[in-house]
């Protein structure tokens, strides 16, 4: 079965120069420089101009103000990108080379491989294996092939629980090494959500995230149940199920979506998207409002809360937060989206979104309460440098990888 290949609208912008990172690191905002971090505060934010994207649906929250945690170094592989729990029980971790590993939660113990598409792959730039997500049926896999196009594939799971059978699903033509997203999430509704940046370069040359007729600069959302015809279906409710733009797209305005995450108490999905020079931003759109579906980033007209090259568009959402790059606290340059806490290690974070920067590798955590935006420093930093994820253990707990090598779990001060 083949999947389904969409094709970027390239113009002659796409023969402009590609790279803005090395090819060793995942590649970051264009032109920043990155002071260290500062103190510790807890801040309470103004809510944005959204009224009703800045209160959660969350029903208890802890108090964020004396949350307290520490990094327990767990393991260290290479690479670790993004790691899930599959229905058999198993923990998951993928290294950006290609291969997926058990690991074993408690003593870090690394296991069977049981994925491997090493050769399919190269982990140079913002390329390589880059997201997984699981459902009852199968692992969900986000990867550049060898000629950097995104690739979303199916492994369907055989009488083990493990990868069996692959069903390609989707690929997406890059016009430029960079901004390839990345995140991957099975939504409450069962469909499944794809993180798509806006095709690389500086500035979204190719206009990708205002332009519903492109599937760059999105978040894509698929039914990955095979039809008769087709490796996936279109839900009935995406906003251009029935035209006037690309049938898979479920939101635009975004630059570089690196993780996307549905909280699993409330269903709200939390977006964090990668900035330009100035600000990195995190969107809460709320289950209630639908997600997000029909609505608009911003990106490129705006960047942030900020105008950055244009009027504020319709149906536009401004983050409910957002960090600047320069000197302070928060501050950084790549944004890396986490997590809703629903563990119960840490009762004070409870129901607080926690993230990080990728430049700096600090932890930190806001919550969304009465509309208000509480921020919170963690005072973590993730050893190895290069924080790129965070992701639950088979207890519910958070743990936070770096490309540098390392897993570490998030536990109690």
């Amino acid at each position: 079965m083949n999947g389904r290949r969409l094709v970027t609208a390239v113009t002659a912008l796409a023969l402009l120069a590609t790279a803005c990172g090395t090819d060793d690191t995942i590649e970051t905002a264009d032109s920043v420089t990155t002071m260290p971090p500062t103190a510790s505060p807890t801040t309470t934010i103004p809510a944005p101009n959204n009224p009703d994207e800045a209160t959660t649906t969350t029903p208890s929250i802890g108090d964020i103000n004396q949350a307290a945690v520490k990094l327990d170094p767990l393991v260290r592989l290479f690479q670790p990108i993004d790691a899930v729990v599959a229905p058999n029980g198993e923990w998951w971790i993928a290294q950006r080379t290609g291969e997926v590993l058990v690991v074993d939660p408690d003593t870090g113990i690394a296991g069977d491989v049981v994925l491997d598409i090493n050769d399919e792959t190269t982990a140079r730039g913002e390329r390589g294996l880059l997201g997984l997500a699981v459902d009852d049926e199968a692992l969900y896999v986000n990867f550049t092939d060898l000629s950097g196009t995104t690739t979303i594939d199916a492994f369907v799971f055989d009488a083990r629980g493990r990868p069996g059978n692959r069903i390609p699903l989707l690929k997406i033509d890059q016009p430029f090494g960079n901004h390839n997203g990345g995140a991957l999430a099975i939504g409450p509704d069962g469909n499944l959500y794809i993180g798509v940046g806006d095709g690389g370069a500086a500035d979204d040359p190719l206009n990708a995230g205002q332009d519903p007729d492109q599937i760059l600069g999105s978040i894509v959302r698929i039914d990955p149940t095979p039809t008769e015809r087709e490796p996936y279906a279109i839900p009935a409710d995406n906003p251009y199920a029935n035209g006037d733009g690309v049938p898979e797209i479920f939101t635009i305005g975004l630059r570089n979506p690196w993780r996307i995450a549905f909280d699993p108490m409330t269903n709200d999905l939390w977006v964090a998207d990668v900035g330009q020079n100035r600000w990195e931003e995190i969107t809460l759109l709320l289950g209630t409002n639908g997600w997000g579906r029909g609505d608009n980033l911003g990106w490129r007209l705006r960047e942030g809360a900020s105008t950055f090259a244009g009027d504020r568009p319709e149906n536009n959402i401004d983050p409910v937060f957002v960090y600047p790059h320069g000197n302070g606290v928060p501050s950084g340059c790549s944004i890396t989206g986490g997590e809703v806490y629903r563990g119960s290690a840490i009762p004070d974070l409870f129901g607080a979104y926690v993230f990080g920067d990728y430049c700096t590798s600090r932890i930190w955590a806001i919550s969304v309460r009465s509309g208000e935006v509480v921020f919170r420093d963690l005072d973590a930093l993730l050893p190895g440098g290069e924080l790129v994820d965070f992701a639950r253990d088979p207890n519910g707990e958070l743990v936070a990888l770096s490309l540098g090598g390392q897993v570490a779990r998030i536990l109690p001060a």
